[in-house]
């Protein structure tokens, strides 16, 4: 395969091994600095030994800030995967797509600082770590103009799988912003440690990744068990997890603005109220994993039988049976068109009726 036809899945898994190959070792000599300060008595990292205590946060922010990329860009490689094939239309904007997953691998490694602005940080460095901040941004507004791109004027089948996309995409961009706000010294300085900060991290993390991965399982699910997941049971599961999201992590965002602080047992009277909505998403969230767990189940055990390609895709794992056999294909597939190219030739009408192997 040439490289402008491997799966945006596949480049978004480059760049997450690049980031973890370069930022993980970081964290791993953090922890031996410390291992040695516990255990042999050195003082890398004990200020009344003459040792610095900010070496500790840089060596763990190094590898924990670029640790949310690497729970990110596989979930952004998913999006690419099924927003075209659901949406039955060419990914638009295949290359600035696929650089972008590189771009945040690179970016990404420069922006741990904003974890520290009130860690005594100079103002010079305060400056370049906003401004990285801020600029880490610019490709994954790639990715989402891409995919938005990519949905308008589509042939969009709101299925299970499209629905978390679509969601994702909403959530993402209200994590984003959150991100943005963050990325900036002063406005950092005033909610940090706050529930701002748990508000903004979750609409990343939980509207982001969880949102992608149970995207991915409905998308995948029939090539993996030779099964379709039930719709119906998919949407109920989608409608509840999308109320309950927005229910337990939007108001931390006016708590942390009030002044509440993360990581607090007990907490003022006066979040009280907003404090019992979040809960009350939370357990929404968690009866949301009941119809899941029991879609699966049953449609593993006695759902529609899925055939080889269920939705028409163009992508390579969907040219061998459900489940793949072992060793994948019982002879080397051949590659003749790109894994996106829905209504770009005759043979690949954009309803997706066409047989992708013509």
């Amino acid at each position: 395969m040439r490289w402008d036809q491997l799966p945006l899945f596949c480049w978004a898994i480059l760049a997450t091994s690049v980031l973890a190959l370069v930022s993980t070792p970081v964290l791993a000599a953090g922890l031996v600095l410390l291992l040695f300060d516990i255990n042999f008595g050195t003082s890398f990292f004990k200020p009344d030994a003459g040792g610095n205590v900010v070496l500790y946060q840089h060596l763990f922010w190094f590898y924990s800030h670029p640790a949310v990329y690497l729970m990110i860009l596989p979930v952004f490689g998913i999006m690419s995967e099924v927003i075209p094939v659901h949406s039955r239309k060419h990914i638009f904007g295949y290359k600035a797509i696929a650089y972008s997953s590189l771009a945040i691998c690179l970016v990404g490694l420069f922006v741990w600082v904003h974890h520290m602005f009130t860690s005594g940080t100079p103002g010079w460095m305060r400056m370049f770590f906003t401004i990285s901040t801020l600029l880490v941004a610019v490709p994954t507004g790639v990715k989402i103009f891409g995919w938005v791109a990519t949905l308008w004027q589509g042939k969009i089948r709101y299925t299970s799988a499209m629905l978390f996309a679509i969601g994702l995409l909403s959530m993402f961009v209200l994590g984003g912003i959150g991100g943005v706000m963050l990325g900036t010294t002063p406005f950092d300085i005033h909610v940090h440690d706050s529930y701002y900060i748990v508000a903004h991290f979750h609409y990343v993390l939980f509207g982001g990744s969880v949102f992608g991965i149970y995207s991915g399982i409905y998308h995948w699910f029939p090539k993996m068990t030779g099964r379709m997941l039930n719709e119906t049971w998919g949407r109920v599961h989608f409608a509840i997890t999308f109320v309950g999201t927005h229910l337990t992590f939007f108001p931390m965002h006016e708590l942390g603005l009030q002044g509440m602080p993360r990581r607090v047992a007990m907490y003022d009277p006066q979040f009280t109220a907003i404090n019992q909505l979040c809960t009350f998403g939370a357990f929404l969230l968690a009866f949301s994993v009941i119809p899941f767990t029991y879609n699966v189940i049953k449609s593993w055990r006695e759902g529609e039988v899925a055939g080889d390609n269920p939705w028409n895709a163009l992508t390579l794992e969907w040219t061998t049976a459900s489940p793949p056999a072992i060793e994948n294909w019982e002879e080397l597939p051949v590659v003749t068109v790109g894994p996106y190219e829905y209504g770009v030739t005759d043979n690949h009408r954009a309803d997706g009726l066409a047989d992708i192997s013509a």
